[in-house]
């Protein structure tokens, strides 16, 4: 197996240096339009192949593999001359700017048996797979009601608003542990820094079975908050990736019909161990085990339409479409 990654920015460079660590020499390109970004790499080993020609890498076939991480609105284009030369394609969230895009990719990709997947790193973060685990286990009994904050004061990006910056983590998530697709999509935002682009919003889902969810976004906000809260009928998770320890949590907290009526329920928190393991070099190993042992990914092209198609609705609704 020999891979490829394609960009190599703010984002991308950590790309390139967990392939490097786990391929080796088998990391068998690096491109970027910026001649200047051979430096970078360079500096994680001396030995990657840097190259501006994009060409080299299409046109190798030993390269089974691509690691796509550049800006959004090149996903699409990048994406699918990849998929067009047999290329197996790991492409960075949002897939595409457009659904009809994203699903003209899925559909070049079923054809030619390819894995296509979206850099949804969240869903391999060890806790939300023990979070998952325990979900579908019934700790918490029938799930009711997510909500997530993701807060933070900038970057201020100038091609994005925060809702597409932000969000697709946490939609990404909320659609693992429902599995389903909401009924109902609401947003709602506010512009303060640019014209045009929202810096806070919050969105609202509603899914089959009486399950709501809503987001809260914004990069206008004095410290760094990513919290996301999982209630059920037995009980509760709380997963705080801001947190230096205790990340994820279980309150045997709620409320609980009886002969008297309706009563509250609450005991002491359980901090959830879970593995050390890094996001990114698990959705590493879950990309090339799926291109060796012709699997599924978790974040496969379908799983990357349902968010976007969530996105697309709730930017309508932001901008009362």
């Amino acid at each position: 197996m020999q891979i490829a990654v394609i960009g190599c920015g703010r984002w991308g460079i950590n790309h390139v240096r967990t392939a490097y660590g786990l391929l080796g020499e088998r990391l068998r390109y690096v491109f970027d339009t910026n001649p200047q970004a051979e430096e970078r790499v360079k500096h994680i080993a001396a030995s990657i192949p840097f190259t501006t020609d994009i060409s080299q890498i299409l046109n190798d076939d030993s390269i089974r593999g691509v690691i796509i991480a550049t800006p959004a609105e090149t996903h699409y284009s990048v994406a699918k001359q990849c998929l067009e030369r047999g290329k197996h394609v790991l492409v960075e969230k949002p897939i595409t700017l457009l659904v009809s895009q994203a699903e003209e990719l899925q559909q070049i990709a079923l054809k030619n048996n390819l894995r296509l997947m979206v850099g949804h790193v969240l869903l391999f973060h060890p806790a939300v797979v023990t979070m998952k685990r325990m979900v579908d286990a019934g700790k918490i009994g029938k799930l009711q009601y997510i909500y997530s904050n993701r807060l933070n004061l900038g970057a201020i990006r100038s091609e994005e608003n925060v809702l597409w910056s932000f969000a697709p983590h946490d939609i990404s998530i909320i659609q693992l542990l429902t599995g389903t697709i909401p009924t109902e999509v609401a947003s709602h935002g506010a512009q303060f820094v640019q014209d045009g682009i929202e810096d806070t919003t919050i969105t609202y889902l509603k899914y089959p079975g009486n399950v709501h969810a809503h987001i809260f976004v914004s990069w206008l906000h004095p410290f760094k908050e990513q919290r996301m809260v999982v209630i059920g009928d037995a009980g509760m998770f709380v997963f705080e990736d801001s947190l230096p320890a205790d990340k994820l949590k279980f309150y045997p907290k709620g409320f609980k019909q009886t002969a008297s009526g309706i009563q509250k329920f609450e005991g002491e928190y359980e901090s959830i161990p879970f593995d050390t393991a890094q996001p990114l070099a698990e959705e590493h190993k879950h990309f090339y085990d799926c291109i060796t042992n012709n699997k599924r990914p978790l974040a496969d092209g379908q799983h990357a339409i349902d968010v976007l198609k969530i996105l697309d609705e709730a930017t309508k609704r932001l901008h009362h479409v």
